[in-house]
């Protein structure tokens, strides 16, 4: 993102107690508030953080929106994940520089921002979404956030059904948010490269029991870990400091784990093959022992 503000990005303008209020800038257009205005001419190339006031003095900050900010805000078709999932996600995928990694699916597109955040230029997202709606929401969210920002091919979207395989080889990593990641599982364990990580996001116990199963059973899996996050603001106003009355708890879980390559199993070799059996006193040739 740029420092300054430029025609076609989205912002946020917020007032003084807080409030957001979403604002696309396109150069000749009018933001009008309670009766007051101004022209988005008046803030395009001013820098992010400024203030700035309508038409009858009524003040806003103008901010370029963060990342939580803006997943929390942008328009959706699916539900979003939570930032403090978000944030968490490309850490414990260690999503890194030039990587890359298969998603599904890509739902409003609030996971694969921060992955293309993580890939940064030289490295890929591929995602699988099998719903159009959901496809162009997604697409139109992502375009949207710090223009100018050119995609180019960093992300790839197939119109394909995950379930029933991935076409890329020796992928990085697989990040999953959908409903029934088992079933991806024997797909991760035959296109994720040696060293990988396999993570997938789920809401529910049943959902966990049958992706860490599916895991344990491929045997190329190793270090299977599940875990949830609890955020929990404070309130700190002069002396009164104390936990927030609300806090974000239970989400969902993230689940992980490596792709690794075993040794072949050697077939352990029996007293008899070791010590081959003496041959019959009968057999000719041999000579029988006197009694």
């Amino acid at each position: 993102m740029t420092a300054y503000f430029v025609s076609g990005e989205e912002i946020h303008l917020v007032n003084k107690k807080g409030k957001i209020y979403r604002l696309l800038l396109q150069e000749g257009a009018i933001f009008q508030f309670s009766g007051e205005k101004i022209a988005h001419d008046e803030i395009i190339g001013k820098e992010d953080g400024s203030e700035i006031a309508l038409s009858r003095g009524t003040r806003f900050f103008v901010l370029k929106p963060t990342l939580a900010e803006y997943t929390r805000n942008m328009p959706r078709g699916a539900q979003v994940l939570y930032a403090k999932d978000l944030s968490l996600i490309p850490m414990w995928a260690d999503v890194y520089p030039g990587a890359t990694v298969i998603e599904a699916g890509i739902g409003s597109g609030a996971l694969t921002l921060p992955l293309l955040n993580a890939v940064g230029e030289k490295g890929r997202v591929i995602s699988y979404e099998i719903r159009e709606d959901f496809a162009n929401r997604a697409i139109k969210n992502i375009e949207s956030y710090g223009k100018p920002s050119p995609l180019g091919d960093r992300l790839k979207l197939h119109r394909e059904d995950i379930y029933e395989g991935i076409k890329e080889d020796n992928v990085d990593r697989i990040v999953l948010d959908l409903p029934e990641p088992h079933r991806v599982v024997p797909h991760a364990a035959q296109k994720l490269r040696t060293g990988g990580i396999f993570l997938c996001f789920l809401p529910t116990v049943p959902q966990i029991e049958k992706v860490v199963l599916a895991l344990q059973q491929e045997r190329c899996f190793e270090w299977i870990e599940t875990f949830e996050t609890l955020l929990r603001p404070w309130n700190v106003d002069g002396r009164s400091v104390r936990p927030s009355l609300r806090m974000v708890a239970h989400s969902g879980f993230i689940t992980t784990a490596r792709r690794i390559k075993r040794l072949p199993v050697k077939r352990e070799v029996s007293e008899k093959s070791e010590n081959p059996q003496a041959i019959p006193a009968h057999v000719e040739g041999v000579p029988e022992t006197e009694e």
